[in-house]
């Protein structure tokens, strides 16, 4: 099954990735800059892309920027920051209509182009500072953001369980960064910030759909002008586990919320990658799993029972919701599945479900643009080169006995759990 591939060009100071494809209606550019998780910058780093999509000079308003996006038949523009592995990255994408699909010869991949790179490279700003008004919504948004997570107790436990795990390791921080920082960061400071990362983060731009290549390197040239760096390369830290680490931590919930935290000594881009995404599958990542059927269904201990891997810090984490009472129960029969899988109890039945699963959770993933980059970025974080074709050929080839060696690699490390006052250790 051939993918589009994506074609790499080396440009002066970022990659240029051109995925040509008939596949979508729409032409999509994603501008992502990567660089090492970090104490000192995490909170700028997590504030800053919203400050750029909120104003450029050419439209130095929120209200003037989203009507030229609406006056662009609607396109749309996004920003996100995420972690993978130990770097923090910032995403901004701009998903554009293709002018081959429209009675009206507006160029619109060029618009589109323009108009993003006015966001990233020319931003509203008062001398060397950002303008503050604008500095200073955003910076009230992002509080909000992380208020919003301890409120959410199943992201709230994710969150203190990797805190807990990954203790004086740099995954450790919160991708959205720390609310006491917020209030340190000034229009100058995150100015100055935002002139460190343009010359210094890897920076790789997508452009994704049925785009004329030579046009889309064209408009690359036009508009972006970069200085050369060099990419500061991040080997996760990898723990081994002397002592399972046991937390209970106690606030007024009604429902408990068990995590557990295990290193795979696995990362993508590692022989035992694609046997670790099918064990994943079969212990606890699907509806048909060992944790869904054996710890939810069958024993009816948790509200839901769930795990999944961190592919770029060889980490697997087991999410649950149970009642307080349940604890020691629970622990124990997600210990037991973990053993079970060691032990190669699970059927090709189970192996050929699982790898069909995979294969449609890929598939999925790629309907979307946004999608299809996120597989292709693995390949920059981890300095790897594997195509889609290649993923989908060495998943669907894994047999029974590399998920069962990939098992005995995997180490309990850390117990969190989130229960209610009234229960007593």
């Amino acid at each position: 099954m051939a993918i589009a591939s994506d074609i790499l060009k080396a440009r002066p100071g970022y990659k240029l990735h051109v995925v040509k494809t008939e596949k979508y209606k729409t032409n999509t550019l994603v501008f992502k800059m990567k660089a090492p998780l970090s104490a000192g910058t995490v909170t700028l780093r997590s504030l800053l892309p919203y400050v750029l999509q909120s104003a450029t000079e050419r439209h130095p308003t929120s209200t003037e920027l989203r009507s030229y996006l609406d006056d662009l038949y609607g396109a749309n523009l996004y920003v996100d920051v995420g972690k993978k592995g130990e770097y923090h990255i910032i995403t901004l994408t701009m998903e554009i209509a293709n002018e081959k699909f429209l009675s009206d010869p507006t160029p619109l991949l060029a618009k589109g182009f323009e108009l993003l790179t006015n966001v990233i490279f020319h931003p509203k700003t008062e001398g060397e500072a950002f303008e503050p008004n604008t500095v200073q919504k955003e910076k009230r948004s992002l509080k909000q953001r992380i208020h919003s997570i301890y409120d959410d107790k199943m992201r709230y436990s994710a969150k203190r369980l990797v805190e807990e795990m990954c203790k004086d390791e740099p995954y450790a921080l919160e991708q959205t960064g720390n609310e006491e920082d917020i209030d340190k960061i000034t229009p100058e400071s995150l100015f100055e910030y935002y002139k460190k990362v343009l010359a210094e983060d890897e920076i790789d731009l997508y452009i994704i759909g049925d785009v004329d290549e030579t046009e889309a390197e064209g408009l690359a040239d036009k508009y972006i002008s970069l200085s050369e760096r060099n990419a500061v390369i991040v080997n996760p830290v990898q723990k081994k586990v002397e002592k399972e680490n046991e937390v209970i931590e106690k606030q007024d919930v009604k429902q408990g919320k068990l995590n557990i935290g295990y290193r795979t000594n696995v990362v993508y881009g590692d022989e035992d990658y694609y046997a670790l995404q099918l064990f994943n599958g079969i212990f606890g990542g699907f509806s048909h799993s060992k944790l869904f059927i054996n710890v939810r269904e069958k024993a009816s201990l948790a509200y839901y029972a769930a795990s999944r891997i961190e592919s770029h810090k060889g980490l697997l984490m087991v999410m649950s919701g149970i009642e307080n009472k349940n604890y020691d129960q629970a622990v124990d029969i997600i210990r037991q599945q973990m053993e079970e899988m060691k032990k190669g109890n699970f059927t090709e039945d189970e192996l050929s479900q699982t790898k069909a699963v995979v294969r449609n959770q890929i598939l999925e993933t790629i309907d979307v643009a946004r999608g299809l980059v996120e597989i292709l970025y693995h390949n920059v974080v981890s300095g790897s080169n594997i195509s889609l074709d290649e993923w989908m050929d060495r998943t669907e080839k894994t047999t029974k006995e590399q998920i069962i060696n990939v098992a005995q690699k995997i180490e309990c490390d850390t117990i969190y759990f989130l229960t209610g006052m009234e229960v007593q250790e």
